[in-house]
């Protein structure tokens, strides 16, 4: 489809109104913008500014028996809510009174606005208050807008709103969907994705929004999908406008070299419709000059030797306490580096933990790969100009906390960073840094572990063989928390990466990307650098197009967005909305919770090499309850699953299993399957078989409820060999299945703690557990929708190539 966008014209409005001392545009001068990418009915207006008269003959060139009379201020932007906007004849007495009334009671109305919510007072006003307030605001109304009455639906998301925002971590974003004065209220009250959409318009186009905006309330009652609605436009007109948009955001972005312009914001709110017309009824921008570009060339080719070093320095080591320090030395240690490869800076010892020490970082034998700064933050900040100036390392962890992240530590961050910034400008790039306010690298393929937490509270799986799975985190916290907690949690690469004052997630995740034996990347993320966020969700597409998958949990989801000093609806888009559907649109898996998180890494890395073709689930249990849980979560707010139709011939298969076990009186053949806890390991064992074999099956979630008598569910019993008989115990039995078909099967464990020995039997032979259904389904429903959403992405990148 071909979009019309004048981009000479759109430059010709921003010009004019930057010769005027403006960085905005008036309502009618958005409408004009809106006429340049392609609007086709814009409404007729008179401008009448402060102070002019209205005659009868600019009255008449007014079309329609009705005329909308609005203030034109920068800075009353719910016009409705003060007043700003009213609608009479088309009459020259009633639109005399009207202006006239409107001149004084406009800035009435808006100055006790500000007093009842003086959060919303834009900057222009603070301080400002009484007759010096009320003042300003009517010097700034300009004028009164006279536009054309058009006569539109009122229903109920008959309304759109369309806007471009610009963001600090993801630069331009596109938003849309229900739209008029209750916008917010609609945001607030419906499911996500349901009310409003939003994307970078760096990362999508025009198809790719219209598809997403057509999840919404909003398209389904443009559409006439609902009762009693007729379709009120055509999937061809909203999608012009949504790829006008989106190239009109790319050319006016904070991203692109030599933009002229950047829009900081628009806003149409709403679009209404009539006859199959488009009718923009309101609308605002605001532009700025680019920013002058500030790069900081960072050598991630350098991040090699910090995952992979041969040389190892660690400043900081205590000779006679166990501190921070001494206990990195034995991390590095234990996990397999040679103790000739590692010096310990200390001004006396001459060694310590069998490795021999210098006096000073001057003193090292040589430009090392990786230096770890466990000091605290003072001593680092001088050490880091030390680093620099004498070339002494490739890459340097910051391990001290108090770089930027808290109050009165922000000064001490800035001088760092413009010395890291300055080296990097350097022929050689400097040395790259990771931090501060790291906890560390484990990194298995690079035989070291600089973790500072003890092995006796974080035993780790040492040793030298293949691990295929990422954990990058800003907190050092959170991210030992799930290794300690999760069984299945042994990464290659564990990546405390801390407040990013020099490399950031995304150059980190660029970095990972090039290792092809990685194919699970999971990754805990506080906040991005500015743009940085649109760098890591790149990023991640780029992962997930190579066959990896990626799993996210973005901290900090609030409402931020909502509440914007701007103070109107461009602002719906919200900072963590934005975020998780930037994400998204990379092809991560975006976790709500902190459990969604552990159970997403949990099934990538037991079920990336099973095939996910579709969301047909077959359940079967042995307790009552679990059948209806499963049942009851295959709808979430963000994925679909349903229950599959089981097979004629599966049905009849089933039966006869039932009959021969003696459960036939019992048991009926239906989805979920309830066997009741009378069903032995081999009656499990066989049904799971079918439901395999069952091409009308996609995935498989079986419920083994532990304390069913005819179950070897203790640790005796599954220890004791003649009680299990040739066959094996059951979660023997349930893997050797699992491992001649590629359908996903999961296992729900809900029992006490007497059974975690029977779940960890279950992941050892590589089966995901959970230990209560409606947990399995929910987070198995979220796992497929990501994985056929990857698998559409990666189609649809092959077939673009």
């Amino acid at each position: 489809m071909g979009i019309y966008v004048e981009f000479d014209g759109i430059v010709g409005l921003f010009e004019q109104a930057r010769r005027e001392g403006r960085d905005f545009l008036f309502e009618h001068e958005v409408y004009e913008l809106i006429r340049l990418i392609g609007g086709e009915t814009i409404p007729r207006y008179v401008l009448l500014a402060r102070g002019e008269r209205l005659t009868g003959d600019k009255l008449s060139a007014i079309p329609g028996e009705k005329v909308v009379i609005k203030a034109v201020s920068p800075y009353i932007v719910h016009k409705s809510d003060v007043g700003a906007v009213r609608i009479v004849p088309k009459e020259l007495d009633r639109v005399l009174s009207a202006v006239r009334a409107m001149t004084y009671e406009v800035p009435e109305t808006y100055v006790r606005s500000l007093e009842h919510a003086p959060d919303r007072t834009p900057d222009a006003y603070r301080g400002l208050a009484g007759e010096s307030l009320l003042s300003a605001v009517s010097r700034d109304i300009r004028g009164l807008l006279l536009v054309q009455h058009m006569p539109v639906s009122q229903e109920f998301g008959n309304e759109l709103i369309a806007s471009l925002r610009v963001t600090r971590e993801f630069g331009t974003i596109i938003s849309a969907g229900l739209g008029g004065t209750d916008t917010e209220l609609y945001t607030d009250s419906l499911k996500k994705g349901r009310a409003v959409v939003a994307a970078s318009t760096e990362m999508t186009d025009g198809d790719s929004f219209f598809r997403l905006f057509q999840e919404t309330i909003s398209y389904k009652k443009l559409a006439g999908l609902t009762r009693g609605q007729k379709r009120i436009v055509t999937d061809e007109q909203l999608l012009e406008c949504f790829s006008a948009l989106i190239a009109l955001g790319n050319y006016f972005s904070p991203s692109k070299a030599k933009a002229p312009f950047v829009i900081r914001e628009l806003e149409v709110n709403p679009f209404a419709f009539a006859n199959y017309l488009m009718l923009p009824l309101d609308g605002l921008c605001r532009f700025t000059l680019p920013d002058e570009p500030v790069v900081f060339p960072r050598p991630i080719v350098k991040i090699e030797k910090l995952l992979h070093p041969e040389t190892i320095g660690v400043v900081g080591v205590s000779e006679k306490e166990i501190n921070v320090g001494r206990t990195i030395v034995r991390n590095i240690l234990a996990n397999g580096f040679a103790p000739s490869a590692l010096n310990i800076v200390h001004p006396k010892a001459p060694q310590i933990e069998g490795v021999t020490t210098v006096p000073a970082l001057n003193a090292l034998p040589g430009k090392l790969d990786l230096l770890i700064l466990a000091v605290r933050a003072e001593q680092a900040a001088e050490m880091v100009g030390q680093i620099i100036d004498g070339d002494l390392a490739e890459s340097v962890i910051l391990v001290p906390g108090g770089l930027g992240e808290v109050t009165g530590s922000e000064q001490r961050s800035r001088l760092i960073g413009e010395k890291i910034h300055q080296a990097h400008l350097k022929p050689d790039g400097g040395p790259v840094f990771i931090g501060g306010n790291s906890l560390g690298i484990l990194s298995h393929p690079g035989r070291y572990d600089s973790l500072f937490i003890p092995e006796s509270k974080l035993p780790k799986q040492r040793g030298d063989y293949p691990r295929k799975s990422v954990l990058i985190s800003q907190s050092g916290a959170f991210m030992i928390a799930r290794m300690s907690k999760l069984r299945c949690m042994d990464p290659a690469y564990a990546l405390s990466i801390g407040n990013q004052i020099d490399l950031t997630a995304g150059d980190v995740l660029n970095f990972i990307n090039r290792r092809p034996e990685i194919q699970t990347i999971a990754a805990y993320i506080e906040g991005f650098n500015d743009l940085d966020g649109l760098v890591f969700a790149r990023a991640v597409r780029e992962a997930v197009l190579m066959g990896k998958e990626m799993v996210l949990y973005k901290a900090g989801r609030t409402q931020e967005g909502k509440t914007a000093t701007s103070g109107h609806t461009a602002s719906i888009a919200g900072d963590y909305m934005v975020c998780e559907s930037c994400m998204h649109q990379g092809g991560a898996m975006v976790a709500d919770n902190f459990t969604e998180f552990e159970g997403l890494f949990s099934l990538a890395h037991a079920l990336h090499e099973k095939a996910v073709s579709g969301k047909r689930l077959a359940a079967v249990c042995n307790a009552g309850f679990e059948s209806v849980g499963v049942a009851d979560n295959i709808l979430g707010e963000d994925f679909t699953m349903e229950m599959a139709s089981l097979a004629e011939e599966s049905r009849s298969r089933l039966s006869e299993i039932l009959h021969e076990a003696g459960l036939g009186a019992l048991v009926e053949v239906k989805n979920p399957l309830d066997l009741t806890p009378m069903a032995a390991e081999e009656v499990y064992e066989s049904i799971i078989e079918a439901l395999f074999e069952d091409g009308n099956v996609d995935a498989i979630v079986a419920g083994v409820t532990p304390l069913a008598p005819l179950l070897r569910t203790l640790p005796e019993e599954m220890a004791a060999g003649d009680f299990a008989g040739e066959q094996g115990n059951i979660h023997q039995r349930l893997a050797r299945q699992a491992g001649r078909f590629d359908k996903p099967l999961v296992l729900v464990i809900d029992g006490g703690s007497l059974y975690d020995p029977l779940a960890r039997a279950f992941e050892e032979v590589g089966l995901p557990v959970f230990r209560s259904a409606d947990q399995a389904v929910r987070i198995l429903g979220k796992y497929i929708d990501g994985r056929l959403h990857a698998q559409k992405l990666r189609s649809t990148a092959s077939g673009a190539a």
